[in-house]
């Protein structure tokens, strides 16, 4: 009799992977302190190049962007998430980005 008939595992039947050991975590702490490039941009407008050579130091530019209007945060040139602009503390006029969504994959697929 043919010795494959008898066998108790059936044809082309594979070995289960045997467990590997699972490698310990990267050293996190010399990747956390690289320095990353983090920007929003608040907003745009268009001028005549004239009206460009006329700014002066204490010169207002109205911007296309109020407070709670959409951003885009990007990190090194990658958009990672999208917030909206608010009003930090008014006194000092500081504003900030409150953070509405985290971009799935951001970055993660670089172009050659």
């Amino acid at each position: 009799m043919d010795e494959a008939a008898n066998s108790p595992e059936p044809p082309g039947a594979v070995d289960a992977p045997k467990a590997e050991a699972i490698p310990s975590p990267p050293n996190l702490g010399a990747i956390l302190s690289i320095p990353v490039t983090v920007q929003v941009v608040l907003g745009s407008t268009s001028m005549p190049v004239a009206a460009l050579m006329k700014l002066a130091r204490g010169a207002i530019v109205s911007l296309d962007q109020r407070v709670g209007d959409p951003v885009d945060v990007v990190v090194n040139g990658a958009v990672i998430a999208r917030g909206e602009i608010v009003v930090v503390d008014e006194a000092s006029q500081r504003f900030g980005v409150s953070l509405l969504e985290v971009v799935a994959g951001a970055g993660r697929e670089r172009t050659a």
